[in-house]
C-alpha cells in the first residue's frame, strides 16, 4: 500500500446532526476530500450481549492512506458514541482525474 493510495471510509452517525458535523470537519480540516451522507439505515448488531436495532445514518468519506489515522482520531473525537465505526476500504480503481483530485485535496500543506 502506498502513501497516497486512496481509500473510501465508512462511518456510521446517530442523527442528522452528528451527520453533518462528522461529514463538515474533515473536509474543512483537509482530511477528506469529499464526505458523502446517506439516507438513513437500520444496522443490527451485538453490543454488550444484546443484539440492538439501531437507525443510523451512513458516511463515505474519501481520503488517502496517509491521513486514515488522523481522520480517525478526529472521528472519535467528535462521535458520541463509545465505539464508532471507522471502516477504510482501498480503491482499488477509478477516475483518475478524480482520485488525484482527492490527493489533492487532502495533501499535507
Amino acid at each position: 500500500m502506498h502513501e497516497d493510495e486512496v481509500v473510501l471510509v465508512m462511518v456510521s452517525c446517530p442523527d442528522g446532526e452528528t451527520a453533518g458535523r462528522l461529514a463538515t470537519a474533515p473536509v474543512k480540516e483537509g482530511l477528506a476530500a469529499c464526505v458523502n451522507q446517506l439516507p438513513e439505515v437500520t444496522s443490527l448488531y451485538q453490543w454488550e450481549g444484546q443484539l440492538q436495532t439501531t437507525t443510523e445514518i451512513p458516511l463515505l468519506a474519501k481520503t488517502v492512506r496517509s491521513r486514515l489515522a488522523t481522520f480517525a482520531s478526529r472521528v472519535h473525537a467528535l462521535h458520541p458514541y463509545e465505539l464508532p465505526e471507522v471502516v477504510a476500504l482501498p480503491v482499488c480503481g477509478g477516475s483518475q482525474r478524480y482520485l488525484d483530485w482527492v490527493r489533492q485535496s487532502v495533501a499535507p500543506a
